[in-house]
């Protein structure tokens, strides 16, 4: 198949730290090239891979202090030069959200959206006008099925098992890791909370993004004393993996619905496992009782600490090979590109001819085709 993998400029692909996103495109994008795919990532000038790359910028957007006011300017273009090609591919598949909609409505080449955030109150009501596109999600708790979204599969994110080794014995003397972004959603300042309640030490690691600058500086620096609260900034994948292998358990006490959440299975993976708030995808990721704890309240989290004892690590890492692995998910995706590519020729459609850049200041909502895919059953996604 020919592929297109259209992924934000805001970091390089893979990214050298923080960056979900750009994590999971990357992994996807190298194993379809080893299935023998043809793929072409657009992606950041300085991003690595084996696919080619056709770059909308010369490096990652964040690396260049662009502002986010400015962002949309790069993203425009970038869509543009793929929908542009869409003629060259059997499928485009954006993980752009809500900036590629427009673009795939017009589009008679199959397009697909992975959608990898929620779908805010600004946001939601734009994407119900596009709801017969094809949408991917990335958990069920993510969904929002009373828009009437045309979700074709669920298929979860996926970790590179071989840059987790597992630790069946933590560090001493023992702490607690957090990882993430330093965003009040995230909850490091609630980390924070449990560390010192439960008496551990805490090491933390994450990006501090221009926007949540003020809540770091208000919330998490003033509780950072080099003793019991560590701030290490932003690690590389390979000392995160060091970092989290080591600890005792990883907090993820997070404030909004988080639609996946890798950092949870990157900890399990490791052997490490998780106390997160029972909100979102944790209760898909984390098994209570098993592979880590799921809380109501900051009281369960602190609680949480000591049952830590009675989880076999082995048990964390076996239930990351078992559902999060890259096989896994790059079958579900190439399970939907089939599907989409069936249902184009069924439809009586050939090769794309040359599109017409969408305006993006002119929205058209009717179709004279329907031309949805029939959504995927479980087994038709993972055989």
């Amino acid at each position: 198949m020919r592929v297109a993998q259209v992924t934000p400029l805001w970091e390089q692909v893979p990214p050298v730290g923080y960056g979900g996103t750009e994590t999971v495109v990357s992994l996807l994008t190298e194993e379809l090239v080893r299935r023998g795919h043809q793929v072409t990532l657009f992606a950041s000038g300085d991003s690595t891979t084996c696919a080619k790359l056709d770059p909308g910028c010369d490096r990652s957007l964040r690396s260049l202090g662009v502002l986010p006011s400015e962002y949309s300017h790069y993203e425009a273009r970038q869509l543009a030069k793929a929908f542009d090609l869409a003629g060259e591919f059997d499928v485009i598949h954006s993980h752009m959200d809500l900036a590629a909609l427009a673009y795939g409505q017009q589009s008679l080449t199959p397009v697909v959206h992975t959608v990898h955030g929620i779908l805010t109150a600004l946001t939601a009501p734009l994407f119900g006008r596009y709801r017969q596109e094809n949408f991917i999600s990335i958990s069920n708790s993510q969904r929002r099925d009373d828009l009437g979204l045309n979700y074709l599969a669920t298929v979860y994110n996926a970790i590179a098992l071989n840059q987790f080794d597992v630790d069946l014995q933590p560090a001493e003397p023992p702490y607690l890791v957090f990882l993430g972004r330093m965003s009040i959603e995230k909850g490091p300042h609630l980390a924070i909370e449990i560390a010192k309640r439960s008496g551990w030490p805490l090491k933390m690691a994450g990006k501090v993004d221009f926007d949540n600058r003020e809540f770091f500086e208000q919330q998490v620096a003033p509780h950072i004393d080099g003793l019991q609260i560590e701030f290490l900034g932003e690690v590389s994948q390979a000392e995160k993996a060091t970092l989290m292998g080591r600890a005792t358990a990883t907090l993820f006490p997070i404030l909004w619905p988080e639609p996946f959440g890798l950092v949870m299975a990157e900890s399990m993976a490791c052997g490490t496992p998780v106390i997160a708030m029972a909100m979102g995808a944790a209760p898909e990721i984390v098994v209570d009782g098993k592979t880590g704890f799921l809380c109501h309240t900051l009281e369960d989290c602190i609680e949480a600490v000591t049952k830590i004892p009675t989880i076999h690590r082995q048990d964390c890492r076996d239930h990351v090979v078992a559902n999060f692995g890259v096989g896994r998910m790059v079958d579900g995706y190439e399970a939907v590109y089939r599907q989409l590519i069936r249902d184009r020729i069924s439809d009586g459609q050939r090769p794309a001819p040359e599109i017409h850049r969408p305006n993006p200041n002119h929205e058209t909502h009717d179709r004279t085709i329907d031309r949805r895919p029939r959504r995927l059953t479980p087994a038709q996604i993972d055989p």
